[in-house]
């Protein structure tokens, strides 16, 4: 059986890369989602075991310690963590899978997946992503700062990655992420 691909997904906080994985998966049912684990708390609407595993320190770093995690980091002030069993059941079994991890998180994965397919998510301007950010309005001011500050160092790391996606129109960014995964179902060589 082959097996199946990896997809990671990133990008800098607030360019939309939970609104566009949750729109493909809507009427994409082809692939996985890995669910993260976070230490971070919850954000109105967010369910436990969909969106995240919303987990203590104690817990977190329980499964730190026990080898549980592909990667982890702290970013902007908080944990996340990919679960391993799960990916890798899932590659085992000749299914694609797709991470929506921070940039982070990427460059770790591509330490035990160099074969990984490395999508990272763009807006179509700094501007526009200060605008998701304000609009978004779950972050303080300083916590925002924070976030676009640390945008524009993770932008630099576009060049670590297989393809791009500009996030200017949703509907368009989603069937370009469809097409790379329809893509890479197809190629012939890693």
């Amino acid at each position: 059986m082959k097996r199946g691909n990896l997809i990671v997904l990133s990008g800098p906080s607030g360019v939309g890369k939970g609104t566009v994985l949750r729109r493909l998966l809507k009427d994409y049912k082809d692939i996985e989602y890995s669910i993260s684990a976070t230490t971070r708390p919850g954000r109105k609407g967010e369910i436990h075991g969909k969106d995240y595993f919303f987990l203590s320190e104690e817990e977190f770093f329980q499964m730190v310690d026990n080898n549980q995690f592909i990667e982890w980091a702290k970013v902007h002030n908080n944990y996340y963590g990919t679960p391993r069993e799960y990916v890798e059941k899932t590659l085992q079994d000749g299914r694609d899978i797709i991470l929506e991890i921070d940039i982070q998180g990427a460059r770790k994965v591509r330490e035990t997946y160099p074969e990984a397919v490395y999508v990272f998510l763009l807006p179509p301007s700094f501007s526009e992503l200060e605008k998701r950010l304000n609009k978004r309005g779950t972050e303080d001011e300083k916590t925002k700062e924070l976030r676009l500050k640390n945008a524009r160092e993770e932008l630099k790391e576009l060049v670590n990655y297989d393809y791009q996606i500009i996030n200017e129109d949703l509907e368009e960014a989603v069937e370009q992420l469809k097409a790379i995964i329809v893509a890479e179902r197809c190629r012939v060589k890693k």
